[in-house]
Parts: structure tokens; sequence; C-alpha cells
């Protein structure tokens, strides 16, 4: 196997490519999701993610984590609540847009609205899960998040945004 964190028989000192773990982690396809909420001062905020999991049914819970050094970190760490996106194949522009530091203004790259509790749902998703944000971990350079979900819906007809080494796919039959 190559690619591995390896040690000198005469040290303990590890060697690890940290960028060939990230192409080894790139051969596991994932969907593709923009996470939302608002500032304290109602000013929404997104970005997209790929680490989005279930976590359990009951209680219902999902997880997501960020890096660290996000400039949206503390609107997430600070928010009562956010909501997962999961994006349709015909909404990658918009993913790299909310995965874009450059681009000031992410909504208007999508046409959303305001769920019961007032953080920004995108239309036309897979799904989308409006979450309690529960919990907070550290886990290493990032942080894990985890919300309770308090509401969810999904479209069925569209066909789900795909990421796979180091780029977007199409699921095929």
């Amino acid at each position: 196997m190559s690619n591995q964190a390896t040690s000198s028989s005469d040290s303990s000192v590890n060697i690890f490519d940290s960028r060939a773990f990230r192409q080894a982690l790139g051969c596991f396809p994932t969907g593709v999701a923009i996470v939302t909420t608002r500032t304290p001062e109602g000013r929404p905020v997104g970005l997209t993610i790929n680490s989005f999991s279930s976590l359990s049914l009951e209680p219902p819970l999902i997880m997501w984590s960020l890096v660290n050094h996000s400039p949206s970190r503390a609107f997430f760490e600070n928010c009562n609540y956010f909501a997962i996106n999961i994006i349709n194949s015909k909404q990658t522009e918009a993913a790299l847009g909310f995965a874009n530091s450059k681009i000031e203004d992410k909504f208007a790259l999508v046409s959303h609205a305001d769920g019961e509790e007032g953080v920004p749902l995108i239309d036309d998703c897979v799904a989308t899960f409006v979450c309690e944000n529960y919990r907070q971990y550290e886990g290493g350079d990032h942080t894990i998040f985890i919300g309770r979900v308090v509401r969810h819906s999904t479209i069925t007809e569209h066909e789900p945004a795909v990421f796979h080494r180091g780029k977007f796919t199409r699921l095929s039959e």
C-alpha cells in the first residue's frame, strides 16, 4: 500500500503526506450540500460542504464539519438554527459560488426563502434539513457540528449533485 504514514526504525518521527491523504479521501463519492444560517444582524451566511452525514434516528441528528479557520465558523457556532440544503445536479455552479470566499452575495446565486426558524432555505434542493444547533466538538483542524433535525423536506424527481475525485459527476443507473 502506498502513501502510508511511515516511520524510521531508528526514530519515532512519522512522515505523512497530507495531499495523498486528501486524494485518497476523494475516492469516496459524496453528496454536496450548502449549509445556511443568519448572522446576529440577520445577514444570510452559507457555505458548501461535503462532510455531511446522518448520525442518529432517535433523536434525529445529523453532523457536518467546518475547517476551524473559516471566516463563517463563529456564525455557525453561535446560531440557534442552521439548514443543510442537499443540492441537485443542476446547482453545481451555486455550490462552487458558495465555496468561493471572494463572492460577497452568495445568495444572489440561488432562489431561496426563509424557513419558519428564520434560516435561508435554497429552492429546488434534493433534500433540506432544518436543524437546531445541538452540539459542537473539536475534531483536529475542524469543528464538528451536530444538528437536531426539527423539519425536513425532499424532492425526489431531482438527481443529487455528486462529488468524486475532485470534481462533480453524475449517478449512473
